[in-house]
């Protein structure tokens, strides 16, 4: 009994171009769309595109509602904060205190 013989290099190329040419049998055997088949592709086509481009479009209008919502109730929260003092401020705070404390004693 003998071994497994590994194709060679002339094997593999000729195994090749049997498969390209079966390939093309087949592409050549079937039949030619009609202009109606064309069209009708190309009509289911076009609404699948117009209607991914509106769901995008749906999804950013979305975010864009959502970062707007996001914006304004930052804002409102801003507007809760106390207010931050400067140095200024703070200062004069500072040595507000530190007199009040000298005039308790």
């Amino acid at each position: 009994m003998r071994g497994y013989k590994e194709p060679g290099f002339q094997d593999r190329t000729a195994a090749a171009q049997d498969a390209r040419k079966k390939a093309l049998e087949q592409l050549r055997a079937k039949a030619p769309r009609s202009e109606a088949e064309r069209s009708e592709r190309l009509a289911k086509s076009l609404a699948k595109e117009a209607a991914d481009r509106e769901k995008r479009e749906a999804v950013l209008r979305e975010r864009e509602a959502a970062k707007v919502a996001r914006r304004e109730q930052a804002e409102k929260d801003a507007a809760k904060q106390p207010v931050a003092l400067t140095d200024a401020e703070r200062k004069i705070a500072r040595d507000a205190r530190y007199a009040a404390r000298k005039a308790r004693k």
